[in-house]
């Protein structure tokens, strides 16, 4: 189910530096720290904004939207997940499927965060995806339980602002399980991007 079934995005490889550094291999290496520290600072906003008591589930589902769209690039993840079927849409079911696709998002993850049991996140490493990316692995821990690996995909613009564009979780992109599923209820109905959206309307209510 879901994008945001299991939490909260992507793993790949590192690069192997030589006995000299590089030009290009120093402003790799400034990314991967921005984009832990970026990564880090995310799970302390989410805990105190979200973990508030006595907060009304529509407060809380405001709350998460504000960290949704400052920390993710929710209109890249929209149109990945729903891949070739963006293109058969008209601007109507696009303009109301992205409405509705943030907020799946914030509802799905607010009535997590109301579950919230004292897991902490924590950063092990990062990894250099692309020229774009920087693949932070994290750990979700809680006592008692074996703790979550957790890859976060980080999209970065000019080396300043980071926007999270897909989670692995225990090594499942939930990203391409989200279109995995999007394709099939499309593909249930004819091939109409409508069916998809009387799908995620129900579950916005």
């Amino acid at each position: 189910m879901i994008l945001t079934q299991r939490f909260f995005l992507i793993g790949v490889m590192g690069l192997i530096l030589a006995m000299t550094i590089q030009p290009s291999s120093l402003h790799a290496e400034v990314s991967r720290k921005k984009a832990e520290a970026f990564i880090s600072d995310l799970a302390d906003q989410a805990i105190e904004a979200m973990t508030i008591p006595k907060v009304s589930k529509s407060e809380r589902i405001e709350r998460f939207k504000v960290l949704l769209n400052e920390n993710f690039a929710v209109k890249t993840i929209a149109r990945y997940v729903i891949g070739r079927y963006w293109k058969r849409a008209t601007q109507i079911e696009k303009k109301e499927y992205l409405y509705l696709f943030q907020e799946m998002l914030a509802v799905s993850y607010s009535d997590r965060f109301s579950e919230y049991a004292g897991e902490n996140l924590n950063v092990i490493k990062s990894s250099v995806g692309s020229s774009k990316d920087v693949i932070v692995h994290s750990q979700i821990v809680r006592d008692g339980t074996q703790p979550v690996s957790v890859d976060w995909q980080v999209r970065s613009k000019d080396n300043v602002i980071f926007r999270i564009i897909d989670i692995k979780v225990e090594g499942v992109s939930l990203g391409q399980t989200q279109k995995s599923e999007f394709s099939s209820v499309i593909r249930q109905n004819g091939g109409k991007v409508e069916g998809l959206l009387a799908v995620l309307r129900k579950r916005v209510n």
